[in-house]
């Protein structure tokens, strides 16, 4: 599959996402290379269904390299939240629609048995081998109207380290006889680590 600009569609896209960030909050817009990336980024995944510089490169044939791709994405000062805001927006204008629920959910993602340097990765129990694997645990405020459901909030959810070995050494003890009194006391929980109902409530404060 080769790409070497961004379909029609997805341009006129961010254009309309460039004026309604000037709109909404004046000096957010896009640089012009901040743009092209989106678009660059946007088109391959709709042709790929993937999200992989390295297939975004070879789709570019080297027009596009892996290190660039990943440098804008991790450093440029991209306004994400408010992306997303005005995305929904404009969806929401595009298709007329002015009432909808909001409703949380979550998501488990797989990725794999080794890999430590994703973002909140932690171990999980997998439902499909019924062994572990790393992955990831995505928290989801969702607009859900009576045409379509769409996100409008994430954040990614990951068990305090702390209270899951305390967990997991306290039933050890409690299996071995220790009385309550004489096994260590519950840990406080770190505020960098916080519950699902904790990471709802700030999503919902945030729209």
């Amino acid at each position: 599959m080769l790409m070497n600009a961004p379909a029609t569609f997805i341009q006129s896209y961010i254009d309309d996402l460039n004026d309604a960030l000037n709109q909404l909050k004046p000096g957010a817009a896009l640089t012009r290379i901040q743009a092209a990336w989106l678009g660059t980024c946007l088109t391959c995944i709709l042709l790929m269904n993937f999200v992989c510089w390295a297939k975004f490169e070879r789709a570019s044939l080297g027009d596009c390299k892996v290190a660039a791709l990943s440098w804008v994405f991790r450093k440029a000062s991209i306004p994400w939240d408010w992306l997303l805001r005005v995305s929904v927006v404009l969806i929401l204008k595009r298709y007329g629609i002015t009432e909808g629920v909001l409703a949380f959910d979550e998501s488990d993602r797989a990725r794999s048995k080794s890999t430590k340097r994703i973002y909140k990765v932690y171990k999980q129990k997998h439902k499909g081998s019924g062994g572990y694997v790393n992955g990831q645990t995505i928290v989801l405020l969702l607009l859900v109207t009576s045409s379509i459901t769409v996100p409008v909030g994430f954040f990614f959810y990951m068990p305090d380290p702390a209270l899951k070995q305390w967990d997991k050494e306290d039933k050890r003890l409690k299996k071995s006889g220790i009385a309550k009194k004489d096994r260590p006391i519950k840990p406080e929980r770190d505020s960098a680590y916080p519950t699902k109902t904790e990471i709802a409530l700030g999503l919902l404060n945030r729209v």
